[in-house]
């Protein structure tokens, strides 16, 4: 059976009073409320050696309460320099690492790679995360992207599955129903490690979910919207999202996130058809729920973690178009509270690119454009 529950921003909205820059409430929350979150000024402490932080795209907190950090080098803007007046000009500001490490204090622990240190160095950086070892994985979203293994410390291990052809993006079409190479990189990933599997958000061309053997590689299985085989999706040019319509048939593009919950519930953003839907592991379609459904452009549904508490009863979904962190009922997809509002200042959000949980139940942030930070919130007692 197939459910939906729609939302819009007026109707959530509707029900939720803002206050401050980035907390919902003041005072305890009752036992029955949803949590409630604030702005950690604190955190992060100012980076060393002048870096800058640039367009964060990927964001992981490992088992460990570490929080990795994914930016993109390449955003960095000469002009910064060229308009420095103190410090003096060429003295402002230095290309970051791509990859950060920080403790829940705010502490830089690691922070390693350049674009082309190494073979097959994505070329557009977007998702991060680490296994159980605590080696780290990023992956890139161009043509010829991949996903690439490193040590905590930057050591390059190997290079996962097989790389697609470095080609144009202009011109290039759909191919959903080849399962031997990735032909448009990662969008975002995420591991199974007791299955020995990797599940893949195939989806800034084509718009799938692809399951390969982590060890080996093999692929073992794929699916599309409401767990459409890969060969019965459609590769032609897909229709702007109708908010007044019937539901899409297929993902739109990108499909942006993949997350396992501990129940072993596979969610999957569909960024611009403003939806979340949910699978078995197998590729068993579940339910579905459109959060801001008339949000367009790029759409709502950007990512997607779980509250920290052991039946993991919230989820956050960050929305790069309206510039906040949704809070949902996991198991209804009912909208409970969101955390900030656009802007520029600390708790505010420029298109917010990715939302993470600790195990503490802070949350953490990235942000695209010229947002270019991360921020923390902890939770209201």
């Amino acid at each position: 059976m197939r459910l939906s529950w729609k939302t819009s921003v007026l109707a959530a909205a509707s029900l939720l009073a803002v206050g401050g820059i980035a907390s919902l409430a003041v005072g305890a929350p009752a036992a029955d409320k949803p949590p409630t979150y604030k702005y950690d000024s604190t955190w992060p402490k100012e980076l060393p050696n002048k870096w800058t932080m640039e367009g964060v795209t990927g964001l992981y907190v490992d088992q460990n309460d570490v929080v990795w950090v994914l930016n993109r080098p390449r955003d960095f803007d000469e002009r910064e320099n060229a308009a420095a007046v103190s410090p003096p000009a060429g003295e402002c500001c230095v290309p970051p690492p791509a990859v950060m490490a920080f403790d829940t204090q705010g502490n830089i622990l690691h922070a390693w790679g350049v674009p082309n240190s190494v073979p097959g160095w994505p070329k557009s950086e977007h998702t991060i995360f680490t296994d159980r070892a605590g080696n780290v994985y990023i992956g890139g979203s161009q043509p010829g992207d991949s996903l690439l293994k490193f040590t905590a410390d930057g050591k390059f291990i190997s290079d996962f599955g097989h790389r697609g052809p470095t080609v144009p993006n202009e011109g290039q079409k759909q191919d959903n129903q080849q399962t031997d190479l990735l032909l448009r990189g990662v969008a975002a990933a995420t591991l199974d490690e007791d299955a020995h599997e990797i599940y893949i958000a195939d989806g800034y061309l084509n718009r799938r979910v692809l399951v390969y053997d982590w060890d080996t590689g093999k692929f073992k299985r794929g699916w599309g919207a409401y767990g459409k085989a890969l060969a019965d999706i459609d590769n032609g040019p897909q229709p702007p999202h109708d908010p007044k319509g019937a539901p899409a048939k297929d993902f739109k593009s990108p499909v942006h996130c993949v997350r396992i919950s501990k129940d072993g519930l596979v969610y999957v953003c569909d960024r611009a058809g403003d939806r979340i839907q949910v699978f078995t592991k197998q590729g068993k379609f579940l339910k579905e729920f459109f959060i801001a459904n008339e949000t367009l452009r790029g759409g709502s549904a950007g990512s997607v973690d779980f509250s920290s508490d052991p039946g993991q009863k919230y989820i956050f979904v960050a929305d790069i178009v309206n510039n906040v962190v949704w809070e949902l009922e996991r198991d209804t997809g009912k909208v409970v509270a969101k955390i900030g509002h656009h802007g520029h200042q600390g708790g505010m959000f420029h298109f917010v690119h990715v939302a993470f949980m600790d195990s503490k139940g802070n949350l953490y942030t990235g942000e695209v454009d010229s947002g270019k930070r991360v921020q923390k919130f902890t939770p209201v007692p």
